[in-house]
């Protein structure tokens, strides 16, 4: 595949001659005379280098080099200039370029430039797909939903993942916001870098300062040493900040402030120091009630909400609550080393039933129980909850079959975990918690081939 150059200088003679050049060397060569069709070129298509000229009218050669990183992270950019400074030569290296290059230059080094980095741009595409099949291979989050709305979310978030774009993600509280979150940053190119989460609700405003901004040593009584914050932490990986509708207003102008210049200032500090991280933030408010009522800026609302996320509380994907009770059985009964295997169709009639207000931490935390009380192989109704139990009395027995055998059930989830690795009857088995050989065993019960 033949790489793609852009070129941007406002002088003419030096644009065409880079583009001549390049040209005979086998490169697909695109050249504009100004910043400003730079970045259209640049939201219409990417290219594997830009080498821009720094100084520019209206958009000038950093902005060019800022938008190319926030558009196409890989992307490599060399800055071209006849005013070379130290200060600019540092500016644009920490801002991303891969190298800076003052006039006059020779032909020959701008050969040897233009080879080196595109020999980066492909090794950076090599490892970045390496570092997803190794994801793909040892698995990320698993997010267990056959229904409608769940595969509806799961195709956005697959979509959107690969991005570095904002996402705020809505739902109940119990949900799994915060697992949805994991997917997004273990499907992205940040999947290898960290992952730091916390709750915004959780503490006061100066505490919420410290833990996200960090201090400086002798910061205030008790800071003997300086510690980084959750955001400097996170460099180069995601920040999930649940509950943001939470966050104090001074809390919202400072987490805005970074998100816009990209910097922080540690507390007690006067350093600004670079940040590079996506920011996944999740509630269960209605922020534009909260913008509207004064609790929430409008500006910081906009500045996370590029993306929105819905998960939908359990009571809409009820056909998922078979699957979910298979899952967390499975789970539980190998962390408490139980052969459990069964849980009764009484007990699925009552789940399938409840409103589950707690959402699917509420199932999860249902079945838990279930198998820590549970004395033999089967889950019976007398494991769940008092309030559960009281539910059989009011649970109607179906006059005609309205609900699938366990047998059914255990079959609808092996041919799902089945699909969802692809086939991989190593890998299924070992989701599943049994050996191969009785995987084998159950699809030939079942008459799957």
């Amino acid at each position: 595949m033949t790489e793609r150059i852009l070129i941007v200088d406002d002088e003419k003679v030096a644009r065409e001659n880079l583009q001549y050049v390049l040209k005979k060397e086998g490169y697909h060569v695109v050249a504009v005379d100004s910043g400003f069709r730079a970045l259209k070129e640049l939201e219409r298509t990417e290219f594997d280098l830009v080498m821009t000229d720094l100084r520019m009218e209206r958009v000038d050669g950093m902005d060019v080099l800022e938008r190319t990183k926030e558009l196409w992270p890989q992307t490599e950019v060399i800055v071209v200039t006849g005013y070379a400074t130290v200060a600019t030569a540092v500016e644009a290296m920490k801002k991303g370029a891969y190298h800076y290059l003052p006039k006059p230059y020779k032909l020959e080094e701008v050969r040897i430039l233009v080879r080196k980095a595109l020999e980066r741009r492909e090794l950076e595409k090599e490892v970045q797909e390496l570092r997803r099949q190794v994801r793909q291979e040892t698995g990320g989050p698993v997010i267990i939903g056959k229904s409608d709305k769940m595969h509806q979310l799961l195709r956005l978030a697959e979509q959107i993942a690969p991005t570095d774009t904002s996402v705020l993600i809505l739902g109940e509280t119990g949900t799994g916001k915060e697992l949805v979150a994991r997917f997004l940053h273990a499907k992205s190119q940040r999947g290898d870098r960290p992952f730091l989460a916390i709750n915004c609700g959780a503490f006061s405003e100066e505490l919420l300062a410290n833990e996200l901004f960090g201090h400086e040593k002798e910061a205030f009584t008790g800071a003997g040493s300086t510690k980084k914050g959750l955001l400097e932490a996170a460099h180069g990986g995601t920040v999930f900040l649940d509950e943001i509708g939470e966050m104090p207003p001074a809390m919202q102008v400072k987490l805005l402030r970074v998100l816009q210049e990209k910097k922080l200032i540690r507390v007690g500090g006067t350093e600004e120091i670079p940040v590079d991280i996506r920011v996944v933030a999740a509630t269960n408010r209605n922020l534009l009630k909260e913008v509207k009522r004064g609790r929430f800026r409008q500006d910081l609302f906009y500045r996370i909400n590029v993306i929105t996320l819905y998960v939908p509380p359990l009571v809409e994907r009820r056909d998922d609550i078979p699957l979910l009770c298979r899952h967390f059985l499975d789970k539980f009964a190998r962390a408490q080393q139980k052969e459990i295997a069964e849980i009764s169709e009484e007990v699925l009639e009552v789940l399938m039933q409840y409103e589950f207000p707690g959402n699917v931490r509420e199932l999860e935390n249902i079945v838990e129980r279930a198998v820590a009380l549970a004395q033999g192989d089967r889950i019976e109704v007398n494991h769940l909850p008092p309030d559960l139990q009281q539910l059989t009395l009011r649970v109607p027995r179906p006059a005609r079959r309205e609900f699938l055998t366990l047998e059914e059930y255990e079959k609808e989830y092996i041919l799902w975990v089945l699909k969802k690795v692809k086939g991989n009857k190593t890998k299924a088995a070992e989701i599943l918690g049994i050996d191969r050989v009785s995987l084998w065993r159950r699809l030939k019960r079942f008459g799957v081939q």
